[in-house]
């Protein structure tokens, strides 16, 4: 008994989408990835400055003691009095990286979600269901 040609092209068809949908699933955990990836270099990037300001600021805060501590010796003042400038100045350059980097940030998972909505449009628009834009 011979098969029905439709069938065979039927089969065919559902075979044909099923691959089109695992590919663009495939596709887009691959964007995803990415993304995860970009963002967890993005907070490694915030842990490490954070770390260097605070470690800065405490020595700041440390020489700044000493500075006034030795306020009333002659040359030491002004070694002291410059090392604890010159800390600060380290920390607040760092915090303002630290702050750039935060205002920066893109949102998370951007890339993703629009490659999803243009999956759907296009699978609308083949489906003939045309929906109005928000």
């Amino acid at each position: 008994m011979a098969a029905d040609p439709g069938s065979e092209g039927l089969f065919a068809s559902i075979k044909r989408l099923a691959a089109t949908f695992v590919a663009m699933g495939r596709t887009r955990l691959e964007l995803l990835g990415n993304e995860i990836a970009i963002e967890k270099r993005r907070v490694l990037r915030l842990l490490v400055l954070s770390q260097a300001m605070l470690f800065f600021l405490a020595l700041g805060s440390f020489l700044a003691v000493m500075f006034f501590v030795l306020l009333f010796w002659e040359a030491r003042l002004v070694v002291v009095g410059v090392l604890a400038v010159l800390v600060f100045g380290v920390a607040a350059w760092l915090y303002l990286s630290f702050a750039r980097q935060l205002r920066s940030a893109d949102p998370v998972f951007a890339d993703s979600i629009a490659e999803l909505e243009a999956d759907l449009a296009r699978l609308r628009t083949a489906s003939g269901h045309v929906e109005e834009p928000r």
